[in-house]
């Protein structure tokens, strides 16, 4: 690791490493810098490291050093200069965006797809970087809120579901740390207004954005950090916020089917524009009034199904608490049973506070069919037309911008469904039993099979009481007591029987009064006390598991706190390693700029060379251009002397051709008239006797050249085969005479040994090897024959020692086959067989 005293230094050569292409090697430089001792106290020339660094990281896509970075030179400027920090931080965002947005354009030009997800997943993991630096300090709580709208809005653009709800878990996060950890050093105070709107709004921001993608669930979750907020600071926050928030209630109402909760919403929403948007008109006034009264109309007339337990009833009335304490904005947690929010009282609510009166006349003439008047038969005719009108209401809040568009269409179907329930209630009032296609008259804007799902609905939730007989065409209405009518008598007939049958078994008891009936009073105590032992168990099961739950947090602590000091242990054996291995690279580094000198020595030299090869080149282009301009001005006036060649040539080239025509002309015509006489000549001899004579005669010429020339071919085949059989002879033989040499060598080599072993005494005689005569016979001058040489002459034999006894190369003894193949005769047939020269040298060497 080099050791810059001077930053200025570092930079310089970060930069100099940048102009060779080493962009790597001036990072680790710019990096070793920011994380030593002595960048730790804040210096001028430091911001401009940092910005070249945050720089080199984004072209790099090194988000683990921009990191480190920047939490370094948070710590330097934390009690000197924030602002650099901030100017640096926002570099870091602005850069990454810049490309993140260069390769979307890149794409869309059709350049490289593939550089578009790299570069989002860098943006999204340096906004994450940014907000996990920046959180929970109180002087950097402006650019944490910055941040985390641009976050926002990333995620908004690009469609990145699965990040925001990351992020939205982080700042939770990060807000219940801020609670937990009270002493921490530049904690942010809530309490101050200035911090408070900060949060409030990032988190209005956080709402906005999550109903903008449709991410219900995570906005309610908004919805509750901000109530979350009020309670901690006991605060309200302002009106402008407060459209915003009931606002995207009503949105997350309706899309939750919460239509009790959805009207509560509109109704503060509706006192919100009232009271406070002075500039309201009073169509817009109109139009939020008869939204809050078909939002109150919508809800379902009935509440909790038939046959739900306590505990469903209690859990139940826990929801309409949070519910309530969400819509009602109480931050003491205090409801009383009778503020329970319900469709009766919303809607008395909305005729007192003079909500209804400032509805549309159709909403007023709708609210009153269905609430005041009882007409079950006009009921359903009535009340369509007043829908159509109301399902063409709505627009856009000129007066109120901050509110969504009002559409009142959006309340035609669960109208239908209320003026049904309201028609089948009435009916049943009516009517014991009534024909289906009566019935379905009376519901003209429903299907008889819809009308059949509503009447489920409310058949489970006991609002109305009736059966539907397809087979014979009914609908029945009555208490559901009825139908037990039938089975009274058979009940009646076995009670009887079993107060004889206890007669006859305990005769002293018969009476009614000796009967021990148990008291009701005193059961009803006793379920009442063990519900009550029940819920008490519940509560205590309930506590129990929140306690678990603690514990169970304050061991993932503790285990992420071991397994943080085990990576921040691990982190200090890396960074030592690295310190080692930089160390090891500087050598490396230093021999390196070494050999970086010596080539920009070369490339220096390189370059004069290079600049006189331009200056030539440009003499040469001057010299091809003044050459062009020539041969152009030779061309111009060559031009016309060519022209009037060419016309001279083509006037001389038609003469030409017309005497070569006429000429072609006369030799056709001689050579026709000379054919002509050739036909009739040959026409005259063919029809002479002395023709086919001459034919004949030539025939038979021809036949007896061919015999002849077939017996010389014949001939000269034979001769062939006759030679080829010659020298197959002469190479069996050849053959034969090297294996019975071979063969007599061998013996006279057995012969010796065995000499050898009989000892000197029993042999006087010296044995001559044959190749020992053939050399002699060489020495002494005798004339080459095929075999090599001609017997000799007894020379040299008559001074060498006699042979052994018996040898049969010796004088005395003959070969097997005599020495007739020594004659003249088979020396003629070996010389006429093979050529002398090859065979004779073959032997001599032998």
């Amino acid at each position: 690791m080099a050791i810059f005293f001077n930053p200025e230094n570092a930079l310089k050569r970060a930069e100099e490493l940048i102009n060779v292409g080493q962009k790597q090697d001036a990072l680790q430089v710019l990096h070793d810098l920011i994380t030593s001792r002595g960048f730790r106290a804040w210096q001028k020339p430091h911001e401009k490291i940092m910005l070249r660094f945050v720089e080199l990281c984004v072209d790099l896509k090194m988000g683990r050093f921009a990191k480190d970075g920047l939490i370094q030179y948070r710590n330097s400027c934390q009690q000197v200069n924030m602002t650099s920090f901030e100017e640096v931080t926002n570099q870091l965002v602005r850069l990454a965006t810049e490309k993140a947005e260069e390769a979307l354009d890149k794409e869309a030009l059709d350049v490289d797809g593939l550089e578009v997800t790299p570069w989002l997943k860098f943006l999204w993991e340096t906004y994450r970087t940014v907000l996990e630096i920046l959180r929970n300090n109180s002087k950097l709580q402006a650019l944490y809120a910055i941040t985390a709208h641009k976050a926002f809005q990333f995620c908004k653009k690009y469609k990145r579901p699965t990040e925001f709800r990351r992020l939205c878990e982080t700042m939770r996060n990060n807000l219940a740390n801020l609670d937990k950890y009270r002493d921490q050093r530049d904690r942010p105070d809530l309490t101050e207004p200035e911090t408070l709107q900060l949060y409030l709004d990032t988190r209005f921001e956080q709402l906005k954005v999550a109903t903008e993608l449709g991410l219900w669930q995570e906005a309610f979750r908004s919805v509750e950090d901000i109530y979350g907020l009020m309670c901690v600071v006991k605060k309200t926050p302002k009106s402008s916020l407060l459209v915003v928030y009931y606002s995207k209630l009503t949105e997350i109402f309706w899309t939750s089917s919460s239509h009790l909760y959805h009207a509560y919403a509109w109704l503060k929403l509706f006192s919100l524009q009232k009271n406070f948007n002075k500039k309201l008109s009073e169509k817009d006034l109109q139009l939020l009034a008869s939204s809050v009264v078909l939002a109150a109309l919508s809800v379902p007339p009935f509440g909790q199904a038939r046959g739900a337990s306590r505990l469903e009833f209690e859990t139940e009335k826990e929801g309409n608490l949070k519910m309530a304490n969400l819509i009602g904005f109480n931050l003491e947690l205090k409801f009383e049973s009778r503020d329970m929010l319900s469709r009766e009282s919303l809607l008395s609510e909305l005729v007192s506070s003079g909500v209804l009166s400032c509805a549309t006349q159709e909403v007023k003439d709708l609210y009153h069919q269905l609430e005041h008047e009882f007409h079950p038969l006009d009921l359903g005719s009535d009340t369509k037309p007043l829908l159509d009108r109301i399902s063409k209401l709505g627009g856009k809040l000129s007066t109120a911008p901050s509110l969504p568009e009002v559409q009142l269409s959006q309340y035609v179907p669960s109208l239908k469904k209320l003026a049904t329930l309201k028609l089948l209630q009435h009916v049943s009032k009516m009517y014991q039993t009534i024909r289906i296609e009566f019935l379905a008259q009376l519901v003209p804007f429903l299907d008889f099979s819809d009308v059949e799902k509503i009447s489920v609905e409310a058949v489970k939730h006991n609002f109305i009481a009736m059966k539907v007989d397809h087979v014979k065409g009914f609908v029945t209405f009555g208490n559901l007591g009825n139908e037990s009518d039938g089975l009274s008598d058979p009940l009646t007939i076995f009670a009887e029987t079993m107060n004889k049958v206890r007669a006859m078994l305990f005769p002293a008891s018969s009476k009614l009064g000796d009967i021990v009936v148990p008291n009701l009073e005193e059961t009803v105590e006793k379920e009442h006390k063990r519900l009550l032992a029940r819920q008490s168990f519940i509560e205590k099961r309930k506590e129990e598991q929140e306690r678990q739950l603690l514990e169970m947090e304050h061991e993932e602590e503790k285990r992420k706190l071991t397994l943080r000091m085990q990576t921040e242990e691990a982190e200090q054996k890396r960074l030592a390693s690295e310190v080692e291995e930089r160390r090891r690279q500087r050598i490396l580094r230093e021999i390196e700029e070494r050999e970086l000198e010596k080539a920009k020595a070369l490339l220096e030299n390189t370059e004069n060379h290079q600049i006189k090869v331009e200056e030539m080149e440009r003499k040469l282009l001057k010299l091809a251009k003044r050459m062009d301009h020539l041969e152009r001005a030779k061309r111009e006036e060559s031009t016309p002397l060519i022209e009037a060649a060419y016309q001279q040539r083509l006037v001389e080239e038609i003469e030409s051709h017309e005497q070569e025509q006429q000429r072609e002309v006369e030799l056709s015509r001689e050579r026709h008239e000379s054919e002509l006489k050739e036909k009739r000549r040959v026409t005259r001899m063919l029809s002479s006797e002395s023709f086919v004579e001459n034919m004949v005669i030539f025939q038979n010429r021809v036949i007896r050249l061919r015999e002849a020339e077939f017996e010389r071919q014949k001939r000269e085949k034979e001769e062939h085969l006759q030679a080829r059989k010659q020298e197959r002879d002469v190479k069996r033989k050849k053959i034969y005479y090297l294996k019975c040499e071979e063969e007599r060598i061998r013996k006279l080599q057995e012969e010796e040994e065995a000499r050898k072993q009989r000892g000197p005494s029993q042999s006087s005689a010296k044995y001559i090897p044959k190749f020992r005569l053939s050399q002699a016979t060489e020495v002494s001058g005798s004339s080459d024959d095929q075999w090599g040489s001609r017997r000799p002459q007894h020379s040299g034999r008559n001074n060498a020692p006699p042979l052994v006894e018996g040898d049969q190369c010796g004088n005395g003894g003959e070969r097997p086959g005599g020495d007739s193949w020594r004659s003249e005769e088979g020396r003629y047939a070996f010389r006429s067989g093979s050529p002398r020269s090859s065979f004779s040298s073959r032997t001599s060497q032998r």
